[in-house]
């Protein structure tokens, strides 16, 4: 929370300096040599959270019912939220591995598998 508070400040001392330049500049015509020379605020460089297989078990393992299967769900077939959340019985083509997501990304029609990584490269779609 706190970063993205950070970088919603940084964006917001960013935007105030160029008004600040573009009044100065190009309404009064007036150049401030210091006021170019002024550090640009820069957004903190966020670091993507990963979580280790031993972790993602333990998540698991704390849920029950129809959230755990769809937690499971969308971590093993790399589907997006509303993809899975949309399911229905007979997008699950079981005797085949497969999955069918009727209103993917872009308006696709994609079959996923959850088990087999190599096949399941070839089938999702982005």
């Amino acid at each position: 929370m706190a970063c993205a508070i950070r970088a919603r400040w940084a964006a917001w001392r960013y935007q105030a300096l160029l008004a600040l330049l573009f009044l100065y500049r190009d309404v009064l015509g007036v150049e401030l040599s210091w006021l170019g020379d002024i550090a640009r605020p820069r957004r903190p460089q966020r670091l993507p959270v990963v979580l280790t297989r031993g972790e993602v078990q333990r998540v698991f393992a704390t849920m029950e019912g129809t959230h755990a299967l769809m937690a499971r769900l969308l971590y093993g077939t790399g589907m997006r939220l509303m993809e899975c959340v949309c399911l229905r019985v007979k997008d699950l083509a079981l005797s085949r591995g497969e999955i069918v997501v009727r209103q993917g990304k872009g308006g696709k029609l994609c079959g996923r598998l959850p088990r087999d990584r190599a096949r399941r490269r070839g089938a999702a779609c982005a």
